[in-house]
C-alpha cells in the first residue's frame, strides 16, 4: 500500500514538472491540397514561458526538406509575440513544394524543452497530379516533298537581309516629304485622335459583365469560364498595381498581393478564385454551380475593394468646382 502511494506521489510530481513547462506546439497548412509543382505555406506555432529554452532538429538552419517528397523552398525568420504573464508565442513559417503526386503525411515535430519532449500534431498533404498530353500513336515517316516558293524568295539578298532598314528609310523620306509640303502650303499637320484610355477598374467591371452575360457555366464550359475570369483579374492587377500577374503562378500572385498594402486584405478573394480555377483548368475538376457563383462574386468583391478611391474623390471635387 505504501509503495502504491509513493508511486502516485512521484507521478503527480513528474506531471507537475511537465505541465509546469506549459509548452504547446501546433502545425498547420494554408492548403491541404495543391497541384503538383505548386506551393503552400506551413505554419508552426509555439506557446511557452519566456524563461523556457526549447530546440528541435526541424528548426535547424539550412534544412531543405520536410520529408523525402516535400521540399522546403523558403524559411522565414521566427516571429515572436509577447502574450503577457511571462508568456510568448513563436511563429515559424515555411513555404513547401512537392513535384510528386500522392497523399503524404508530415510527421509530428518534436520540440525538446529542458529534457521534456513535446510533439505537435501531424499533417496530411494531398499533391494532385497535372495531366500531360502524350503522343498516343507513332506515325510513319513522311515522304520527301518539294518546298513551296514564296514571292520574296526571288528578291535579291540585300533586300531580304536589310528590308527593315529600307522600309524605315522609305518611311522617313515619305514623312519628310509630307511635312515639307504641308509647311510650304501652310497646311496644319493633322492631330492624331487620342485613344480613350479606360481605367483598370471600369475595364474590369465591363469584362466581368460580359463574362456574366456569356453564361459559359450554363453551357458546361467551366474551363473557358475560369480562364476568362482569371485573365480579367490578372490584367486588372497588372494595370492597377503594376504586378506582372500574367507571367506569375497563382502562389506568386498571392505573395505579391500580400506584400501590397492596398491588396493584402482583399487578396483572400483572389486566393479562393485561383485555387478553384487551378483545379478546374489543370486537374479537370467539375465545380459545383454555387462555386461558380461564389467565384464571380469574389472577383467582383476584389475589384470593388481595390477601387481607386483617390480618383473618385478627385472627380467629385472637380464636379463641385464646375457647379
Amino acid at each position: 500500500m505504501n509503495n502504491k502511494l509513493l508511486i502516485a506521489v512521484i507521478s503527480l510530481l513528474f506531471t507537475g514538472i511537465v505541465n509546469g513547462q506549459n509548452v504547446t506546439i501546433t502545425a498547420s497548412l494554408d492548403s491541404a491540397y495543391i497541384l503538383m509543382g505548386n506551393q503552400t505555406k506551413m505554419h508552426i506555432e509555439i506557446v511557452e514561458d519566456n524563461d523556457v529554452t526549447g530546440e528541435s532538429d526541424f528548426f535547424k538552419e539550412g534544412r531543405d526538406t520536410v520529408t523525402d517528397k516535400i521540399e522546403i523552398i523558403k524559411q522565414f525568420a521566427p516571429d515572436t509575440i509577447d502574450l503577457g504573464n511571462n508568456r510568448r508565442q513563436i511563429n515559424r513559417d515555411y513555404i513547401i513544394q512537392s513535384f510528386d503526386s500522392g497523399l503524404y503525411t508530415i510527421p509530428a515535430i518534436q520540440y525538446n524543452v529542458n529534457g521534456v519532449k513535446v510533439k505537435s500534431n501531424s499533417l496530411a498533404l494531398k499533391v494532385i497530379p497535372v495531366s500531360v498530353d502524350s503522343l498516343a500513336t507513332i506515325h510513319e515517316q513522311a515522304n520527301v516533298i518539294s518546298p513551296n516558293h514564296r514571292w520574296y524568295d526571288f528578291l535579291p539578298d540585300f533586300i531580304t537581309d536589310y528590308w527593315y532598314w529600307l522600309l524605315l528609310a522609305i518611311f522617313i523620306i515619305a514623312a519628310a516629304v509630307v511635312a515639307f509640303l504641308m509647311v510650304k502650303k501652310d497646311v496644319p499637320l493633322p492631330l492624331m485622335p487620342k485613344k480613350k484610355i479606360i481605367p483598370p477598374y471600369e475595364l474590369a467591371k465591363m469584362e466581368l459583365a460580359a463574362l456574366k452575360e456569356a453564361k459559359l457555366c450554363e453551357k458546361s464550359m467551366e474551363k473557358e469560364y475560369y480562364t476568362r475570369l482569371t485573365d480579367i483579374l490578372r490584367v486588372y492587377v497588372d494595370s492597377r498595381f503594376g504586378i506582372n500577374a500574367m507571367e506569375m503562378t497563382s502562389s506568386q500572385i498571392i505573395d505579391a498581393l500580400n506584400n501590397n498594402a492596398e491588396t493584402k486584405e482583399p487578396s483572400k478573394f483572389m486566393k479562393q478564385i485561383l485555387e478553384i480555377a487551378d483545379f478546374v483548368k489543370f486537374a479537370k475538376v467539375r465545380p459545383m454551380p454555387e462555386d461558380n457563383i461564389k467565384s464571380f462574386n469574389w472577383a467582383t468583391q476584389f475589384v470593388e475593394d481595390t477601387k481607386p478611391v483617390v480618383e473618385e474623390n478627385a472627380t467629385t471635387e472637380n464636379n463641385e468646382q464646375k457647379q
